[in-house]
């Protein structure tokens, strides 16, 4: 298995961004989110870029433990 604490961790966290990232979706589209529009917003804008950076990372991680 090639799944260590740090690339766990990078794939959970990319999970939770993307999580964040949908739940951003749909409170804008209601009208009236529950954090503002403002804050909803800024949440969504750094959860996109986060989700595919950690991702990322994660894959990375995981090829540099292949024996």
């Amino acid at each position: 298995m090639y799944l260590t604490p740090k690339s766990g961790f990078f794939l959970a966290s990319s999970c939770v961004a993307a999580i964040a990232a949908v739940g951003s979706v749909f409170e804008l589209s209601s009208g009236q989110p529950d954090l503002g529009v403002q804050t909803t917003a800024i949440i969504l804008a750094l959860s996109i870029p986060l989700t595919g950076l950690f991702f990322v990372a994660a894959v990375r991680d995981a090829r540099a433990n292949i024996k």
